[in-house]
């Protein structure tokens, strides 16, 4: 083959590969299992995957304003089941795929202890995902009014942008403690997981997948299906998550 034909084959190639790129939605307290499993992905099927990580709320809003998608992975069911009302992802191609928990995390080096949501009065500072919107916000005030403490606590919130960002600001300084998920708490080497909340106490973390109705990308029933497999599971347990009942 002469070079002009090999530069033609490598551009054809190259643009098959761009038509079947896979773009995901997810939540970004999965990105370091996610990551790790496109790689497996790619390797076995020859197909790249493309990731935009944040706050399950802001990529809802960005895919209900017709952001261009093939998978969204939301770390609540709430915005699954707008995106679904409003026709945006396919009912047949939605499934439950992890659970987490909530964990209280203070700097590694800090000798507080917790025993439960009212013993976090004595910190100044709580970073909590933005409780208003952010699931995980959302569940960690759900946790805090259960146990009659959000009343207590409210004026000593700092809210942040995602999950990502509470346990940056407590790894940083800027809070002395956070609630986060235990995923999240566990890859961190800056802080101390101080409590972790029992399931019973916790709201139900449950983390749905779903492909986007728009999506013409023959590939994307076989990410999901590949993220719902025993050996990737495997990999989320690794990190943390459990496989959502």
């Amino acid at each position: 083959m002469n070079r002009a034909l090999a530069l033609a084959a490598l551009v054809l190639f190259a643009q098959a590969a761009g038509a079947d790129e896979l773009m995901v939605f997810a939540a970004s307290s999965t990105a370091p299992p996610l990551e790790e499993l496109a790689r497996d992905f790619t390797a076995q099927t020859n197909t790249p995957v493309r990731f935009a990580f944040g706050a399950s709320s802001d990529l809802a809003r960005q895919l209900a304003a017709g952001a261009p998608a093939d998978v969204f992975l939301s770390a609540d069911l709430a915005r699954m089941d707008a995106l679904e009302r409003s026709g945006l992802v396919r009912a047949s191609g939605r499934f439950r795929l992890l659970s987490n928990q909530l964990a209280v995390v203070v700097p590694a080096g800090s000798t507080a202890r917790v025993s439960g949501a009212r013993d976090l009065a004595v910190f100044k500072r709580l970073a909590i995902a933005d409780p208003l919107t952010v699931p995980l916000g959302i569940y960690a005030r759900a946790w805090l009014e259960k146990a009659g403490a959000w009343a207590l606590l409210a004026s000593k919130v700092v809210p942040t942008l995602d999950a990502r960002a509470a346990l940056a600001a407590v790894e940083a300084g800027n809070a002395d403690a956070g609630i986060v998920y235990c995923t999240d708490a566990s890859l961190s080497k800056k802080v101390r997981k101080a409590y972790e909340v029992p399931r019973g106490e916790g709201p139900e973390i449950v983390y749905p997948i779903a492909i986007l109705a728009s999506s013409k990308n023959p590939r994307a029933s076989a990410f999901v299906a590949f993220l719902r497999s025993a050996p990737a599971i495997a990999v989320f347990e690794r990190y943390g998550f459990g496989r959502a009942e």
